[in-house]
This record gives structure tokens, C-alpha cells and sequence, in this order.
């Protein structure tokens, strides 16, 4: 769950500096940017992490059992 915990910090970085950028503190519009960037990252960490256990439980499902 450590990627999704790291997702939602990211989130609140990305609140707090968007905020900032919306009352006219350029840099932090692009402290938000970079923010974002990160979040695509973690999504795509996420999603791997995803797809990885998908696989696993459908591999598990196609060994002949041993009853």
C-alpha cells in the first residue's frame, strides 16, 4: 500500500502548490508541474503493480491441481 500512500501525498503536494500558482506564484506553478509528474509515475507504478498481481493469480488458476 506504500505506492498508494505515496500517491496520496503527492495529491496534497500538488493541492497546496496549485493553490499557490492560483494566486499568482508562478514558480509554483511549475513546483506543480513536476508534482504532477510525479503522480503520472506512481500511477504507472500502480497500474504495473496491478497488472503484475493479475497475472500471478491467473497463472496460479491455470496449474493443474493436485488433488
Amino acid at each position: 500500500m506504500s505506492l498508494v500512500n505515496d500517491l496520496e501525498l503527492e495529491i496534497e503536494n500538488f493541492k497546496r502548490e496549485y493553490e499557490k500558482f492560483q494566486r499568482g506564484n508562478k514558480s509554483a506553478g511549475t513546483r506543480a508541474r513536476k508534482v504532477l509528474q510525479n503522480i503520472k509515475k506512481t500511477c504507472q507504478e500502480i497500474r504495473v503493480s496491478i497488472q503484475g498481481a493479475k497475472k500471478e493469480e491467473d497463472e496460479k488458476d491455470d496449474l493443474p491441481s493436485e488433488d
